[in-house]
């Protein structure tokens, strides 16, 4: 039982990670892909990279059990929000509310 919840947990963590490599990266292409020469490579590569780091992770984590699968996929979606969060410009109105007079 304890065990079980060990490989559980350590999914959501590999999932939650997986999201911030693949979200993370969507962020970073997005900001340098607007930049670059050759905008539709930047972002293929970038595409099957991150499509082939998470597929490969999923592929290592789910080990033939399909709760350790949906764990680790609930822990990329998490990370999602997370990111989202994150890379987020701050807004005029939250700006003014984090300093003092």
């Amino acid at each position: 039982m304890v065990n079980e919840f060990f490989k559980l947990t350590l999914a959501l963590a590999a999932g939650g990670a997986l999201g911030i490599i693949f979200f993370g990266g969507l962020w970073y292409t997005v900001r340098r892909g607007l930049q670059a020469r050759q905008p539709a490579r930047w972002f293929l590569a970038s595409l099957l990279v991150r499509m082939g780091l998470v597929v490969w992770g999923f592929y290592l984590v789910g080990h033939s059990d399909w709760r350790r699968l949906a764990v680790c996929l609930a822990g990329f979606i998490s990370a999602r929000f997370i990111v989202i969060r994150r890379t987020r410009p701050a807004s005029a109105s939250e700006k003014e509310a984090h300093h003092a007079p």
